[in-house]
């Protein structure tokens, strides 16, 4: 979502660093990048005023326009400044001793809030909670039902009463079961509308009082941009919103609405969705999207993919095999797997640091299908080509390629990158070891000479 405004800001930034030393023209030729970058991202323009006048002040002080390395200084104060649009927000439900804990999703018809209810159901089972979902959307068709097959989706519980088409009834008795079969958080899907009315508003302070929920998280689609900035505000001003979910940050907006929420709306982000699988949502951490705009990764949210997604046991086998040099097709498979678990391939890259463009450099983007076709070509080997290569002959290498429906040619790649790898794997190894002198030298140029 950010990748345009990161690209404006890091090619602002590049220019930064060529000065040796910074004068005002300097700044507020940058300055007047950054704030073109910010307009571009849609992001409220009064934001974008005061933003830009702070990193002016702190710009142009003496010790910035003196420093030996005055573009790091600018950046430094262009992060803190970003950090200070979001607020003290630290992401997630703040702590609550009520029990059972009422959440109440607010938003427009469309925004994405029963997604977010499984989602968020999700998110807390994790947590060790135990989540009861409920619909009120009485009016929309299906909207009860497709609760029901998300809450399943999610292995959550879901109240529904047959029979029941009142809103605050509905709401109410979740409450009740709750309390009797001993779940301690109750997510309760609303009803939205295409426009803000009176009788969903009306609906919605019905349900408050019924319930009297700890959290009203508003969802927000953010590829409305600005509209879900508005359309929060008045949620807020007539029924009150404890903190925000940006659905859809996957989406190819602009982002001018995570960058302006906070200070138009004066309420956190609590959580983002950055997918359609149940595992996309996230808490929110200003430090770490602030790190991807200004191109400086984002390793801690990388780590934690990598957690859920890789099993401890199997990556200590999988250490164990390296060491050995044991590294066959079988595993490259499984790890393999174990990325596309993490979540889309574009998603992963910019998150390494020094990454964030390199989409920019790949027109037609991140080729996700070519995962499937390695995964199709080594599933089509027996089971002892898979744990010794050098057995592939030309007549395996053929059928292989029919059974996998691939070309000989992409048999031939894969199983040259393979033994590429198994190289670099050798000499990472190596270097494990603990070599010195002329030995660990020997082992840097050739692990060199293998990552180009």
């Amino acid at each position: 979502m950010f990748d345009s405004l990161s690209t404006r800001l890091q090619e602002t930034f590049r220019s930064l660093r060529g000065e040796v030393r910074l004068t005002e023209e300097t700044v507020e030729r940058a300055l007047r990048d950054i704030r073109m970058a910010l307009l571009e991202a849609d992001v409220n323009f009064r934001v974008v005023k005061a933003f830009v006048d702070k990193v002016r002040d702190r710009a142009v002080d003496e010790a910035v326009m003196k420093s030996l390395s005055p573009g790091q200084q600018v950046i430094a104060i262009v992060r803190d400044e970003m950090l200070a649009l979001f607020g003290d927000t630290q992401g997630g439900l703040p702590s609550s001793s009520a029990s059972p804990r009422v959440i109440l999703l607010l938003g427009l018809q469309g925004s994405g809030k029963t997604t977010t209810s499984g989602k968020l159901a999700r998110y807390l089972k994790r947590q060790g909670r135990h989540p009861l979902l409920v619909s009120t959307d009485v009016r929309r068709p299906a909207a009860i039902q497709q609760l029901g097959v998300v809450g399943r989706q999610a292995d959550a519980a879901v109240f529904d009463p047959a029979g029941d088409l009142d809103p605050v009834s509905r709401a109410r008795g979740a409450v009740a079961d709750a309390r009797q079969r001993g779940f301690d958080v109750i997510i309760v899907d609303t009803a939205g509308r295409l426009h803000i009315d009176d009788e969903l508003m009306d609906e919605l302070q019905a349900i408050k009082a019924a319930v009297s929920p700890v959290d009203l998280l508003y969802v927000a689609d953010a590829m409305t941009g600005q509209d879900a900035i508005k359309s929060a505000g008045e949620f807020n001003r007539r029924v009150g919103v404890t903190g925000v979910v940006l659905s859809k940050m996957d989406g190819d907006a602009r982002g001018g609405a995570a960058l302006s929420v906070v200070s138009v709306v004066g309420v956190p982000i609590a959580f983002v969705g950055s997918g359609e699988r149940l595992q996309d949502l996230e808490p929110f951490h200003p430090d770490r999207v602030v790190s991807r705009i200004l191109g400086m990764g984002d390793v801690l949210s990388l780590i934690e993919k990598a957690e859920q997604a890789i099993d401890v046991e199997d990556a200590q086998k999988l250490e164990e095999k390296l060491r050995r040099n044991d590294f066959t097709l079988e595993d490259f498979r499984d790890q393999l797997r174990a990325i596309r678990r993490m979540g889309p391939l574009e998603q992963i890259i910019g998150m390494l640091p020094g990454m964030g463009n390199m989409k920019a450099a790949m027109p037609e983007g991140v080729d996700e299908k070519q995962l499937v076709r390695i995964e199709a070509i080594i599933g089509s080997m027996t089971p002892q080509e898979r744990r010794r290569h050098d057995l592939i002959n030309g007549s395996r290498r053929k059928r292989i390629a029919r059974g996998s429906g691939t070309s000989v040619e992409e048999v031939n790649r894969l199983l040259k990158q393979f033994v590429q790898m198994r190289k670099m794997l050798k000499v990472m190894g190596g270097l494990q070891g603990g070599a010195k002198g002329k030995g660990l030298r020997k082992k840097m140029a050739q692990l060199r000479q293998f990552m180009g």
